[in-house]
Formats: C-alpha cells, sequence, structure tokens
C-alpha cells in the first residue's frame, strides 16, 4: 500500500523515512513516478526559449554591473591584443593544475599554414600529488624545473637548444587567477627560469580561460572569448579597455596606447547568477552544506563537479520517500559528492532499453548488493537527463550573455567583415559529456534566431589542449 502526499513540503528534504505496517509492508510518501514529474517540471520548465533569454537579460545587467565595481569578477589581464595568426616557432608551455602539471613543447606555422597551424609535439604528464603539494617554500617550482629538464632531455631538438646561448621562451597557464604584481609568485617563477640546468627564459603568464582565448583566436580570428567547463566554470572575453572601471586596473595606468585599446577579461563567470538562476530544494541543500555558501553560485548549478551531486540528492530523497532500492540507501550513495559525471556519461550514452551496460557499471562502481531493476534505472536515468538539460540550458544562456555583452560593448565589431562569433570551448564536461556541446549549440542559435536584434551567429568551437597550446600562443606573441 502507498499513501501519496501530493503537498510534500522541501522542509522533509532528506529527513523523512519509511514507515512499516504490522505485516512488514513499507508505507512511502510519494511514488518514484510522481517524484520523476516533480523533478522533471522543476528542472526543465525554465529551460524554454523565452525563459533562457530572460535569464540571459539578467546575468548581461551583471555583467554590466561587476565591470565596474567587483574586485572578484571580470578582472583585466596583462594581455591586450589576441594573435594575429603570424606568430611561429617552437615554444615552452606549462599548465599548473590543480592535480597535474603539464610540460610541452608547441609549434607554431602561421595561420596560413597548409599543415596544422598549432600543435603540441611533445608532453610529459606529472601528477601533483599529496607530497608534491605538500612541498615547502619555493620547494614546489624546483619540482617543475626539473620536470621541465627531463621533458627537454626527451626531445633532441630542445636538447640542442639548451646548449645555445640564447634561452628557451616559456609561457605558464595558471588553473587561477594571477596577478602578475605579485612579488612573491614572480620570484617563485624565477627560480625555473633560472634554473641552472636549464637554459629556458620566462615571457608570458595567463590562467586558462584566457590561454584558451589565445589558442582559439590564433586559428581562428573570429574568435572573442572562450569557456572552460569540467569540474567547474570560468570563461575570458576580449573587450574594449573603456568598458572597465578604471580602478579595476589597481595601481598599474590604465591603457591608452593605440596598440591597447582592448584588453584580455577574467570573468571569473562561477561567481554570476546568485539572483537569476531559478533553484530547487535539492539545489539549496547543495549550497546550505557547501564550505563556501553562495561563492560560485553558477557552478553550483551547471558545473561537472556538483551535477553528479544533485543527482545524488535526489536518490537519496527517491529512497527514503518513494521506495528508491526497496527504501534502503546503499551505503557508498551516502557520501556527498562520491557520484560523479563519468557515471552520469554512462548512463546518458547507455542506448539499451533495458540500460543493461550502464547498470552492471552502476552496481559494480557504487558496490550496490543487488541490480536496480529496470524501472530504477530509468528513473536514474530520467533524473540524470534532467539535470544535464539544465546544465546546458543555463550554460548556453551564460554563453549568450557573454556575446551579447561581447556585441553591445564593442562597435568593432560590427563592421569587421566577419559574420560569426567564435568561442573557444574546453574541458571535461565540453569535451567528454555526450553531446554537450552540440546541444547547447542547437539551443544558442534558437536563442539568437528568435531574438532577431541583427546579432551575429555566435559558433561554439572545440578547444582541445587550450591551455598548453594557449600559453604556447602566449609566449610567441611576446617574442
Amino acid at each position: 500500500m502507498i499513501v501519496v502526499n501530493p503537498s510534500l513540503s522541501a522542509l522533509h528534504l532528506l529527513s523523512l523515512k519509511p514507515s512499516f505496517t504490522e505485516n512488514v509492508t513499507p508505507v512511502y510518501e510519494t511514488t518514484m513516478d510522481l517524484l520523476l514529474k516533480e523533478v522533471q517540471s522543476l528542472f526543465e520548465q525554465q529551460l524554454r526559449v523565452e525563459s533562457l533569454l530572460a535569464l540571459s537579460k539578467k546575468l548581461q545587467a551583471e555583467f554590466k554591473k561587476r565591470l565596474q565595481s567587483s574586485p572578484q569578477c571580470m578582472l583585466p589581464s596583462h594581455n591586450y591584443t589576441l594573435p594575429t595568426g603570424k606568430e611561429h616557432g617552437t615554444y615552452l608551455a606549462l599548465e599548473v593544475g590543480g592535480s597535474t602539471l603539464r610540460v610541452a613543447l608547441v609549434d607554431l606555422d602561421g595561420r596560413a599554414s597548409s599543415t596544422q597551424s598549432l600543435r603540441i609535439r611533445r608532453i610529459v604528464t606529472s601528477t601533483i600529488d599529496n607530497r608534491v603539494r605538500d612541498l615547502r617554500g619555493l620547494a614546489f617550482f624546483d619540482w617543475i624545473a626539473g620536470r621541465i629538464e627531463e621533458m627537454l632531455a626527451a626531445d633532441r631538438e630542445a636538447c640542442d637548444h639548451m646548449q645555445l646561448k640564447e634561452p628557451l621562451p616559456m609561457g605558464i597557464a595558471w588553473s587561477f587567477p594571477i596577478d602578475k604584481r605579485d612579488g612573491t609568485l614572480q620570484k617563485a617563477l624565477n627560480i625555473i627560469d633560472a634554473s641552472q640546468n636549464l637554459n629556458i627564459r620566462l615571457d608570458a603568464i595567463v590562467n586558462d580561460s584566457s590561454a584558451a582565448v589565445l589558442s582559439r583566436a590564433y586559428v581562428d580570428p573570429s574568435t572573442r572569448l572562450a569557456v572552460i567547463l569540467g569540474t567547474g566554470i570560468n570563461a575570458a572575453i576580449h573587450l574594449p579597455v573603456s568598458s572597465l572601471h578604471e580602478s579595476k586596473f589597481g595601481s598599474r595606468q590604465v591603457p591608452t596606447t593605440v596598440d591597447t585599446t582592448h584588453v584580455l577579461v577574467n570573468t571569473e563567470l562561477s561567481m554570476f547568477g546568485k539572483h537569476a538562476f531559478p533553484v530547487t530544494r535539492w539545489d539549496e541543500h547543495l549550497n546550505a552544506h557547501h564550505i563556501l555558501p553562495d561563492y560560485q553560485p553558477m557552478e553550483y548549478l551547471l558545473a561537472g563537479g556538483y551535477m553528479g551531486e544533485i543527482v545524488r540528492l535526489i536518490i537519496v530523497e527517491a529512497v527514503e520517500t518513494a521506495g528508491l532500492f526497496g527504501g534502503i540507501l546503499p551505503p557508498a550513495l551516502s557520501i556527498p559528492f562520491i557520484l560523479d559525471t563519468r557515471t552520469l556519461a554512462a548512463f546518458e550514452a547507455d542506448t539499451y532499453p533495458n540500460l543493461a551496460p550502464s547498470c552492471i557499471y552502476f552496481q559494480k562502481e557504487y558496490n550496490l548488493p543487488a541490480a536496480p531493476t529496470p524501472g530504477e534505472m530509468h528513473f536514474i536515468r530520467q533524473v540524470i537527463l534532467s539535470v544535464s538539460r539544465r546544465s546546458q540550458g543555463y550554460f548556453t544562456a551564460a554563453i549568450h550573455a557573454l556575446s551579447s555583452l561581447l556585441q553591445d560593448l564593442d562597435d568593432g565589431l560590427l563592421d569587421n567583415g566577419i559574420d560569426h562569433i567564435c568561442i573557444g570551448c574546453d574541458g571535461s564536461v565540453i569535451n567528454k559529456y555526450p553531446g554537450y556541446m552540440e546541444k547547447c549549440q542547437a539551443l544558442l542559435d534558437q536563442l539568437v534566431h528568435i531574438e532577431q536584434h541583427g546579432r551575429k551567429r555566435v559558433v561554439l568551437e572545440s578547444a582541445g589542449e587550450s591551455a598548453v597550446l594557449g600559453a604556447g600562443v602566449a609566449v610567441a606573441m611576446a617574442n
């Protein structure tokens, strides 16, 4: 017997328990079908084109406000120009991320080259594990220098270059905001530069989203912005200097020369949208229990680091209120953030009617005591589809807002002879989640079409390996 309470309050989240009759028949507050309909309604009712356009306008207003008055967002970099596509040469490029260091040699042959104009010739990846994270003082940078030496020693041409008087130019892509005025950071990086075993020279430092713009702009002159969507989200955009308040530049002089009319801006996109995005009770629970509530509201709603947790919270509620898994939560699924985006992608890519491949994967990966029933697998997959569709919709609204901001502020785009704007896209969700970028492109086309304000078409293009390639382009521009 099932008792349905259609007025189930959000305050019951994660607290409702099944009760039992004398004959041990569980009595639940709702059914999986009703809960699924609620999930689909809450996650997808805001994804109509008109709703996403309204969301885009709210984000545009917030972007413009923070261009004038925020010390955390819309941060002007030290990169003012975009590549011409004529830069040539071989350069050393580093990508320093939260868990990996990648050292590469990048070849630039020019945009007009008949072969691949921008490519990685050699790359070595090293894990930044706890041992490396625990290095004290400047020892971390000594460790980086050692990894550079190992990579260069394996490349004959680079090895020969180390014997020459002229040092090999190097660029670094850093996966967090950079202030080049930070003397400690510069001193640390100089350890790499001045290593006795290397003949290199540090010429450029960029963050990962700026690197994505530079790498894509080198091969496509219509590129003006780029977005990284993986565990988190960020974007960089090339805007007129005049669109930012002078306080944004801190103690450095606001550029006024003919060559510095624009500046590459690190948006810190994850921090936007607190009062723009509609949220569900599961989002509110995630935010309330986060170590930094409200800090990155956009990221919490759509990025790869959080999609799985939102699905897990719905599963927990379904177990306790609708009898999923017989009302018993598998121990592994009680662990916050245990459900990763790989699992969501496996479900979404599974086209078998009985979802057998994802069922086997799910049971093994999370040590389920028994295989889920077909009905339970269907429920979980539909929940995942709703969460990913919302991610795609909100992501598309943010991209539309950025491209609209660009066209509103940069008059030079109107008559540059290019009928579209390219957005470079990178990150694990973009690159690995089934059909993510293609679905966002289709939705973005609808937004631009229905708006009918003479906007240019916005084209999402893959910018794979953008951090390493962008660091190579940055150092080439510096030379």
